[in-house]
């Protein structure tokens, strides 16, 4: 009997160790009609996500497909193509970056060679050459050589002004500028549908990261913006599609915490180590993924940059 439970036992883990590393299949989730979400996985970039670790999104016009950020690599593209092509055979006219972190990105040159135009705010694509290098050798830590045959191609057509309006085949499109997470990241809003697509400004599901480029200050100032828009439904840059109301909970509240609270404490000379370790276990954020891991590093750099105000 022991040793039928021991085979079991190990059975089950060997099956669990398979599920775990199984590879990721995008899959388009319909959000309104001919517009899509596809949701990403919520750890980190693998070899089994090829770096679509984060959430993406494509409208079907009568003039063609609009895809809202490409993935993080050449075969990460090929999977998003995959999944939109389970929903229309329209070829993708349009790639538009909300941001320059490699998932935003890097899948940008597999969709321009079959014809693609590549657009985005016009510091979003400096922001893109800028960290292309980096990016190319951090992913390469994660995908190896699944990471071969990616060409980094910054945004070609690039939109100026704080904020600037597309449209293709009845779809319009608002750009405007978040800055939150990467110099340069943007949000994407919908005007007749109510939808926004928030980039690396939002996050549900799991813990917003604060990177050391990151403006907590911009970021704040940037969900107020899109909660101003009152959006129906909010495509976030990681996690479920959600409304306004859990998007508020989970990114807006949390910017709030740490510009009003941690922000507050820095500007008034408190002790940093006292500040952090006095809101070191905040209820409202605990359940969210990478709590744990990112909470205290949010803390401390939000600090250090109102500190230095």
């Amino acid at each position: 009997m022991r040793v039928f439970s021991f085979l079991v036992g190990s059975v089950l883990a060997v099956l669990s160790s398979t599920a775990a590393c199984a590879e990721y299949i995008p899959k388009a989730e319909l959000v309104a009609d001919n517009v899509y979400a596809i949701v990403g996985p919520l750890g980190q970039r693998s070899m089994e996500n090829d770096g679509l670790n984060a959430n993406f999104g494509f409208i079907v016009t009568p003039a063609g497909v609009i895809l809202i950020d490409s993935g993080a690599s050449l075969l990460g593209a090929e999977k998003l193509e995959k999944a939109i092509r389970a929903v229309t055979d329209k070829p993708v006219r349009w790639v538009v970056n909300t941001g320059s972190q490699d998932h935003r990105w890097l899948g940008n040159g597999y969709f321009a060679g079959r014809g693609a135009e590549i657009i985005a705010m016009d510091r979003t694509a400096a922001t893109q050459a800028q960290y292309a290098t980096q990016h190319m050798g951090g992913l390469e830590r994660f995908l190896g050589a699944r990471l071969q045959g990616t060409k980094p191609l910054p945004a070609t057509r690039k939109l100026s002004g704080d904020a600037a309006t597309i449209e293709l085949g009845g779809e319009t499109l608002a750009l405007q500028y978040s800055d939150a997470h990467f110099p340069g990241d943007a949000m994407i809003f919908l005007p007749k549908r109510g939808i926004v697509f928030g980039g690396d400004l939002v996050y549900v599901d799991r813990m917003l990261g604060i990177l050391p480029w990151s403006s907590v200050r911009k970021g704040q100032r940037a969900f107020k913006a899109l909660a101003a828009l009152k959006p129906t439904r909010v495509v976030p840059g990681h996690g479920r599609v959600c409304d306004l109301a859990k998007a508020q909970r989970e990114t807006g509240d949390y910017y709030d915490f740490l510009a009003d609270v941690i922000g507050a404490a820095a500007r008034e000379m408190e002790a940093m180590d006292e500040v952090i370790k006095r809101h070191a276990d905040h209820a409202a954020f605990r359940h969210l993924e990478n709590y744990d891991s990112l909470h205290r590093a949010n803390m401390n750099r939000a600090f250090t940059e109102f500190e230095a105000e």
